[in-house]
């Protein structure tokens, strides 16, 4: 069987789909990209229409309708592999994964989460950020094991925290840099050079020794 010429993907989401439009215009605008489905675990969220007005197929898998988790998980992996991605991209997907479906897709999964790993994983961490008085905030690319917002990092971008920031202002500056960095970790698994072996990042050839950083002038460190 050969490689398709653009990386399949699946992307999940929940809400309104900021981090998916980002995704979308970078497979516009070359990306070696394919967006098979977007998945909502949730009816009628803004996510579905951006998507249909992409073009892409959409499919809604209500949580609500399933009595537990892992019935859940396992009507969602089967709906998934329908579309044969190579990549599976949670996109404001809230929801946590049980082991099995993690086991299903392992290695194959990206998340993006809005804090600078590990700090402040789960929820609400603009307003944990704010309140432990921290100067910087920001968001992290990383891919998905079954610890909560643990899997190996890819990639992060940082933002300050001003002394007139609320929750409101510091969140919608984290997701401007949610937006540019999540796309470009996707085209570097579209691209062929990233990918996890061993529970370790491998970019470029080399494993990662430190989390990537994407500075202000655009440059990569470390």
């Amino acid at each position: 069987m050969t490689k398709p010429d653009k990386l399949p993907l699946v992307v999940l989401i929940s809400g309104s789909g900021s981090n998916l439009q980002a995704i979308i215009d970078q497979v516009a605008a070359g990306m070696p990209a394919e967006i098979r489905a977007v998945i909502s675990n949730r009816p009628g969220v803004r996510g579905l229409e951006r998507a249909q007005q992409a073009g892409i197929e959409t499919r809604v898998l209500d949580h609500k309708a399933y009595p537990d988790r892992e019935s859940y998980d396992l009507a969602l992996a089967e709906l998934v592999h329908e579309f044969q991605p190579e990549l599976l991209v949670l996109a404001g997907f809230m929801r946590i994964l049980s082991s099995e479906f993690i086991q299903r897709f392992r290695g194959r999964m990206l998340n993006i989460h809005p804090s600078l790993l590990p700090k402040y994983r789960g929820l609400h961490t603009h307003r944990r950020a704010l309140a432990a008085g921290d100067n910087e905030h920001g968001a992290s690319v990383h891919y998905v094991t079954e610890e909560l917002d643990g899997g190996p990092l890819v990639l992060q971008a940082r933002v300050a925290v001003e002394p007139e920031d609320d929750e409101e202002r510091l969140a919608a500056r984290v997701l401007r840099k949610e937006h540019i960095i999540f796309p470009m970790v996707i085209r570097w698994v579209a691209e062929g050079r990233l990918k996890v072996e061993n529970g370790q990042v491998v970019k470029d050839g080399s494993v990662l020794e430190k989390t990537l950083t994407l500075m202000g002038n655009g440059t990569l460190e470390p």
